[in-house]
Formats: structure tokens, sequence, C-alpha cells
């Protein structure tokens, strides 16, 4: 295999037509010129000089040769800054997934960040719940994946994986503006016992903790309308149609009262997971990004009216 190293002195050398001009253009002495030459015309199999005492004179496939070169070195010359780009963060790509609630809250200051930091970068994101991320995420198909679990349904994830925690939203009650308990700062489950409840669908952590939380109340929700569009359920609650526990980043809505639930201090934790060997540089960034977004959405929690 030809070595560029030697197919760049070549070329200083036809250009200038002496082994010791070249070597002055390119930091070399003459002798390390005349050995680069030696090793190329090896791996040539051919001459690529005339040798006498006095010089050394190009051959025709010598000049062939630099001619022909000189794309070939262009064009790893111009792979090696893409290289250098790639490595540094400035160019490469950044695949993210999330969750909707994440999605509308958290990801958009991250992502205006990131493509301004990194305009070069191609920046992607996709919407998918927890147990849809883990694959893709475990086969780096994506960087970096933001999921939650619940307080009352915890979770196991990969040890292949770093899961490290952002947010810890805590859960709050959502009543109807005409409601009952509308005006108090918190609300007791247990007066909460024979109204209609509104949750996510059966088979997610949503309505798995609301069964816990309520159960630990000594009732049963008597859930009657269910959607995992926290904008649905905040919609169905404000006409007056039911009750609902929702996590701070569905908060908040004016047009539903919130409530903390009293006696408890229920979350869900909204995490990071990504692969421990992943190198993408754009990768701390956006971490970094995450982090700050969600200290400053966590400043809304602190009065829950």
């Amino acid at each position: 295999m030809l070595n560029p190293i030697h197919l760049r002195t070549l070329q200083e050398c036809v250009r200038t037509g002496s082994f010791a001009e070249a070597g002055r253009v390119l930091g070399y002495t003459s002798s390390a010129v005349s050995q680069q030459m030696v090793l190329l015309e090896r791996a040539v199999g051919a001459p690529l000089f005339e040798r006498s005492a006095r010089s050394a004179r190009s051959t025709a496939l010598a000049s062939r040769l630099a001619l022909r070169s000189r794309d070939a070195l262009g064009a790893l010359d111009a792979l090696e800054r893409e290289i250098r780009a790639m490595v540094a963060g400035d160019e490469g790509s950044l695949r993210l997934a999330s969750f909707a609630t994440a999605n509308a809250r958290l990801l958009p200051e991250v992502l205006a960040t990131v493509v301004a930091q990194r305009p070069n970068a191609e920046v992607q994101l996709d919407e998918a719940e927890p147990d849809e991320v883990l694959d893709p995420v475990l086969d780096g198909v994506v960087d970096a994946a933001v999921v939650f679990e619940y307080d009352l349904d915890p979770r196991q994830w990969p040890l292949e994986l770093c899961a490290e925690e952002l947010l810890a939203e805590p859960l709050r009650i959502a009543l109807p503006r005409q409601h009952r308990l509308a005006g108090a700062s918190e609300v007791d489950l247990r007066d909460l016992t024979g109204d209609p409840w509104i949750c996510t669908r059966a088979d997610t952590a949503g309505a798995r903790s609301l069964v816990r939380l309520a159960a630990e109340a000594g009732f049963v929700p008597r859930i009657i309308f269910r959607s995992n569009d926290y904008s649905v359920i905040r919609t169905l609650v404000a006409r007056g149609l039911g009750v609902a526990v929702l996590p701070g980043l569905a908060l908040p809505d004016e047009r539903v009262r919130i409530a903390r639930i009293a006696g408890r201090r229920p979350h869900r934790r909204v995490k990071t997971l990504h692969r421990k060997q992943n190198t993408n540089p754009l990768l701390p960034i956006a971490l970094d990004c995450l982090a700050e977004s969600c200290a400053s959405v966590a400043d809304d929690w602190d009065d829950p009216r």
C-alpha cells in the first residue's frame, strides 16, 4: 500500500527537482527524503528517479504518480479534517429519544442549544416510551434516551447502560375549577374516594402508580376515561369530567386547579440512559443542556398554586 507521507514527499521532489529542496520545504533532511523515495520505489516496484552523483531526475512514472496522487491526498486531507471535526463535536450526529411530556418541556431548549453550539452537526429526536427506547440505546442506534419511572412503580435498567437522574417530578392532584376542594393547597386522597378518575392506559406506570396511591388511601379509583396524552387528561379535568394525578412536566394548566397530595410526596423520576462506552463528543453537551433545562423547570413546582 502506498504511504501518503511518501507521496507528499514525492510531489515536492518532482515539483522542486531536488531532494535537498524538497527536504527544506517539508522539514526533512536530504537523506530522509532519499530514504522515503527508496521505500516508495519498493512499494511501486519500479524506479522513480534517475540518480547520479549530483542529481536525481524524476522519471515519467514519478511525474505521473505525483500528478495522480494529488486528488487522493486532497481527499485524505478532507477526511482528516472531517474526522477532527467529528472528534471535537463540530460535526457528526446526535440521536436522542424521549417521551412526550419531556419533549414538550425539556427537549426544545436542549435541541436549540446544541444546534446553536454545533451548527454543522446533525441532531435527531424521536418520541418513544421507556420500554421502546431500551433496545435502540443498547444497539447504539440512539445515543441517549430520556425516560421515567415512578416511585410506586420502580424499574431496573440494563446494567450495560448508565442511568442518571435528572429530575424528580412531584405528582399533583388536578381538579376542575368548580370542584368542592379546588381551593385547597393539599388534598387527602381519601376525600376523593367517590370521584371519577381520569388516567393513562391501564398498562402504564402512571396508571399502576395511581392504583397503588389509592390503595394506600384505602380505595380503588373509579377510572372512567383513559388517555396517554396529558393534554387530553387536563382538558377532561377542566371540563369537570373527573380528577387526575399529574406529574410535574404535565403542569401547569390555568384551566384546572392543582393541589399537593396530603401526607405523601410521590414522584416520577426523569432519567437519561446511554451506553457507558458511548464516546460521541456531542453527548456530554446534550447531557449538560438537559441538566440545565431540568433545573429551570423544577423551579415552577415550588408553589403548587
